[in-house]
């Protein structure tokens, strides 16, 4: 037999308290009684030791009472042998009527699945010796009224073994069904707090797929304009000192609006502002900053637009903005000092088309492998508004930048970047 079926639940210093209580209180009502009623008959010394053995066997049925919640079956073993020895020397059940209800719901509530009904098993055979002892005189020849003592002594026996068998496993099905109920909550809750922190996880790499993409638009755009414009002004330096100064001008307010940006983005980030300083939140670029975004990008970039600009959200104006933005530092950077560049945005009823196409250094025949985080991020920005993208090498030379995203309200649109 395992050693969790035979020392199931433990028992706290508390529980031994009451055990023992209960056992002293049971032991009071039913064991001194017959202690004092044999002493008071001024018994002979035999007779005095044929008192003795039941008087102890007592004793150890109410005692085994003790253990009852820390180890239930060396309870119910201690209450069957004291009983056995009651059923041998004695005429009558001293404690027996108290301590077989209380070690058959000890069992039934503390013991699990099948093994607790070994106490059914030992009550219905002490309910039927029991009686046949104390009740029949001559069991070769019992008459027609032990008969009947013996039928309603047995019935209250077996009563007594399995109603507080009954009750106990019941005590016992409620405070398992009590444990399920409070463990599935438990896990319940720890699913919640796996499913928030993942949720919080994503939220985070959202926010820092986003924060670098900004950066990303913002810094290569301007450096590569004002890498452009430097390399410019230094070969027009001696030849035309007007066209240097010009391009220094271009420098210096491309390097101011890239600071001014970062600042915006880096403004969200910051918990609150420096002490003194208010944070710079700059309004986000609009699609009516495009021509001079273009114009400020180099003199061999063309712009032309079809239509008004039309009233959208500050996200679509935003992917719109980073789209030229983003097509036009790649032209920057790969297309060559002589390629030229045309960026054509039509403003339709239900979508925006932009169309940057260049003459530069790209083929067909040379594909690149791993696009860098430019393209990818254009990528992402137009699917994040539901709409398309066409990135790739021209049959007859150059590269072509080919977005198309829908319109949608400017008020409650969906896709809308919190800023």
């Amino acid at each position: 037999m395992k050693r969790d079926l035979l020392f199931p639940p433990g028992a706290t210093r508390h529980d031994w308290v009451l055990d023992a209580a209960l056992a002293a209180g049971l032991g009071l009502l039913t064991v001194s009684p017959y202690g004092v009623v044999t002493l008071n008959s001024g018994p002979t010394p035999t007779q005095l030791m044929h008192a003795v053995v039941p008087l102890a066997s007592a004793l150890i049925m109410i005692g085994s009472l003790v253990l009852r919640r820390h180890s239930p079956f060396l309870a119910l073993a201690g209450v069957t042998f004291a009983g056995l020895v009651q059923l041998v020397v004695s005429d009558q059940p001293m404690a027996t009527l108290v301590a077989v209800p209380v070690v058959a719901y000890t069992v039934a509530r503390w013991i699990p699945g099948q093994p607790a009904r070994i106490v059914l098993v030992v009550g219905a055979i002490g309910s039927l010796l029991g009686p046949i002892r104390w009740i029949i005189d001559d069991p070769s020849n019992p008459s027609l009224r032990q008969i009947i003592w013996l039928a309603l002594a047995w019935f209250v026996c077996t009563g007594l073994v399995i109603t507080p068998y009954a009750i106990g496993r019941r005590v016992r099905e409620s405070s398992e069904a009590h444990q399920d109920r409070v463990a599935v909550a438990e896990e319940r809750y720890r699913t919640m707090l796996l499913e928030r922190d993942q949720e919080t996880r994503l939220a985070e790499s959202r926010a820092r797929t986003q924060i670098a993409r900004e950066l990303h638009d913002i810094v290569a755009h301007s450096l590569s304009v004002m890498i452009v414009q430097a390399e410019g002004g230094k070969a027009m330096a001696a030849k035309k000192p007007e066209a240097a100064t010009q391009a220094l001008t271009t420098i210096a307010e491309t390097g101011r609006e890239a600071l001014s940006e970062m600042r915006r983005i880096l403004g969200v980030l910051r918990e609150g502002p420096e002490p003194g300083r208010q944070a710079d939140f700059a309004p986000a670029p609009r699609l009516t900053d495009i021509p001079d975004l273009v114009a400020r990008t180099s003199d061999r970039v063309q712009l032309a637009i079809h239509g008004q600009p039309p009233k959208v959200t500050p996200a679509l104006e935003l992917t719109v903005y980073r789209v030229v933005q983003e097509a036009l530092t790649n032209f920057l950077k790969h297309a060559g000092p002589q390629a030229t560049a045309m960026v054509t945005i039509t403003y339709g009823m239900r979508e925006i088309a932009i169309d940057v196409l260049d003459n530069g250094l790209a083929s067909p025949s040379v594909v690149p492998q791993n696009p860098g985080h430019g393209l990818r991020g254009m990528h992402e920005r137009v699917a994040s508004m539901g709409g398309r993208l066409l990135t790739r090498a021209r049959p007859s030379g150059g590269f072509q930048v080919t977005a198309v995203l829908p319109i949608r309200p400017a008020a409650g649109g969906q896709g809308e970047e919190v800023r």
